[in-house]
């Protein structure tokens, strides 16, 4: 499954000396791969990725958001620095889930 979306950078506070920082699937097709990962889901109910942001590209893993409304994709501090994205800014983000 290929998802491709524009979504806005948000910082997620983990801890005082910790920030994670996050875009959100939209909530269709998170609908969608909630139903197609039933039973496929790992630690936390993540489910293994390939994103790709510009030119970069990584496997890490998407996490149902508060609610389950929507999966969030962490993007790391050096693919912001390779595409020079901060929080707050839009990026045109595509995520391939990789067990399913």
């Amino acid at each position: 499954m290929l998802i491709k979306f524009a979504a806005e950078l948000w910082v997620w506070d983990a801890r005082k000396s910790e920030t994670w920082t996050f875009v959100t699937l939209p909530e269709d097709a998170s609908e969608e791969i909630h139903e197609l990962s039933e039973g496929l889901r790992r630690g936390f109910g993540s489910l293994r990725v390939r994103a790709t942001i510009g030119t970069s590209k990584w496997t890490t893993s998407i996490f149902p958001g508060n609610g389950g409304k929507a999966y969030a994709l962490p993007v790391k501090r050096a693919i912001r620095t390779a595409q020079s994205l901060d929080v707050g800014d839009v990026a045109t983000v595509t995520v391939e889930l990789i067990d399913i």
